[in-house]
């Protein structure tokens, strides 16, 4: 049975995709690239604070990631 910390860090992970020479899927990410944070109205030292991660590789936003943060943020104010 999960733990209620790794549920939230589950609900926290962005979804990339990942793609070979004829499918895309998605799949879990490391963290919520620079962009997606900046979108949804969220500092880097904020998203630290908060227990976001952040993966600073990562170049794409995502809409659905910052749907995901922006629905996450009012729960954990």
């Amino acid at each position: 049975m999960p733990t209620p910390h790794r549920l939230l860090m589950r609900s926290l992970s962005p979804l990339v995709l990942t793609s070979t020479r004829k499918i895309k899927r998605k799949r879990l990410g490391r963290g919520f690239s620079l962009g997606e944070l900046k979108e949804a109205g969220i500092s880097i030292t904020e998203a630290r604070k908060r227990g976001i991660p952040i993966d600073r590789r990562r170049r794409t936003v995502h809409p659905w990631n910052v749907e995901a943060l922006n629905k996450l943020l009012p729960k954990q104010l």
